[in-house]
């Protein structure tokens, strides 16, 4: 198998730490338009002599990219997710398989609409492939595989720092972008079967998880439900996703969205022009700790009939950093790098862009984060 990483960042270096462990794989190129940060990427695997490549594109360049992605079984997009939807249209001109880590709703339908080209060519193309939108999405299909009906599914999710510090009690463990787009766009939920809009930085509800974790708050956000909500809209009735945080977080980042600190809209300041998002995402990069041990706590529940008989099944995950990897780049980069892998090596016969609760097979996939020692309990009742 012969693998392309489209981005170098952190979710990038752990997407090539983890193609590198399969003997299978006898090809990576880890391209980002960073010449160091790609070469850093491939410098990291030292097990096996000249599998992995670094190369320079910039993913805005159309012509670098195919000419990149050339000699590649498949490929997956770790760059800004404004780039997924020509990466995938890409893809289907060079008849290669692609995923990507997602993250924003609009993105995905465009590449979605790419099913008709993506079936002529043989290719599979499967969007938002990383913790949420991603690994939840295949873990609700296990859920509700054998259930007639589904009353309710609820997806929790949540990177949080292990010890907190600051007013906002978080710290930066990916994009600030992608941070920011969660908290900004509406999220879309099922409600009696329909689909809705609920602004995010609203619902807020109390949950808690084992020590050192304890009372936590979890709120609506955009984008992790992904396509749950079209897949399932006549078996399930409601259906929502809601981020993790410590107590007081949602409070404060609504207060600087109320004052309008994550419009796009300019301002005019001092004579200049300023974009309000700007300037919150740029502090937040200098004030947030970017370093220290963090966490990833993941509850989906599924609740239901099967055979007459109401079923509530739970999956939870409470995932730490090992080694030089955090917790968010394993439990990010290992689901894309699970899929990438399943469709260069056949395990996903489907062709076309499909969502990845009917694509990728539940069963096979839990197993596979086991052996990345990502430990799904699930339990039913």
């Amino acid at each position: 198998m012969k693998i392309l990483v489209i981005g170098a960042g952190k979710m990038g270096g752990a997407l090539v730490q983890d193609l590198a462990r399969n003997p299978r794989v006898t090809k990576i190129t880890v391209a980002d338009r960073d010449e160091q940060l790609a070469r850093a990427a491939a410098g990291r695997v030292r097990e096996r002599e000249g599998l992995v490549a670094a190369a320079v594109i910039d993913a805005a360049d159309e012509s670098s990219v195919a000419r990149v992605m050339q000699g590649h079984d498949a490929a997956v997009g770790a760059a800004d997710y404004r780039f997924n939807e020509t990466l995938a249209r890409l893809a289907i001109a060079g008849r290669l398989h692609f995923c990507d880590l997602g993250g924003n709703n609009t993105v995905v339908a465009k590449e979605l609409a790419m099913d008709a080209a993506a079936r002529a060519a043989g290719v599979t193309i499967v969007p938002d492939c990383g913790l949420a939108p991603g690994m939840v999405s295949v873990l609700v299909a296990h859920g509700l595989r054998d259930l007639e009906r589904a009353d309710t599914v609820s997806v929790r999710v949540g990177g949080l720092p292990v010890k907190p510090v600051g007013p906002l009690r978080y710290q930066l463990v990916f994009s600030v972008r992608g941070l920011t787009n969660e908290y900004l766009e509406p999220a879309v939920v099922l409600r009696n079967h329909e689909l809705s809009t609920v602004p995010s930085l609203t619902e807020v509800e109390e949950l808690e998880f084992p020590a050192p974790f304890g009372k936590l708050e979890a709120f609506q956000t955009s984008g992790g439900t992904s396509t749950l909500p079209t897949t399932y809209r006549e078996k399930v009735r409601d259906l929502d996703y809601k981020t993790i945080r410590y107590p007081g977080h949602c409070a404060l980042m609504k207060f600087l969205a109320d004052l309008g600190m994550l419009s796009e809209a300019p301002l005019a300041v001092g004579g200049q022009e300023i974009v309000p998002r700007q300037i919150t995402e740029a502090a937040l990069v200098r004030h947030l700790p970017h370093e220290g041990a963090d966490a990833v706590l993941v509850r989906v529940s599924v609740d239901g009939t099967t055979g007459g008989r109401r079923v509530r099944r739970r999956y939870q995950c409470v995932e730490y950093g090992a080694g030089s990897l955090t917790a968010m780049m394993r439990m990010t980069a290992f689901p894309a790098s699970i899929i990438v892998q399943m469709m260069a090596d056949g395990t996903i016969t489907q062709r076309g862009a499909v969502p990845q609760e009917l694509a990728v097979p539940p069963d096979a996939f839990l197993v596979e984060l086991r052996r990345r020692n990502i430990q799904v309990e699930v339990t039913q009742e």
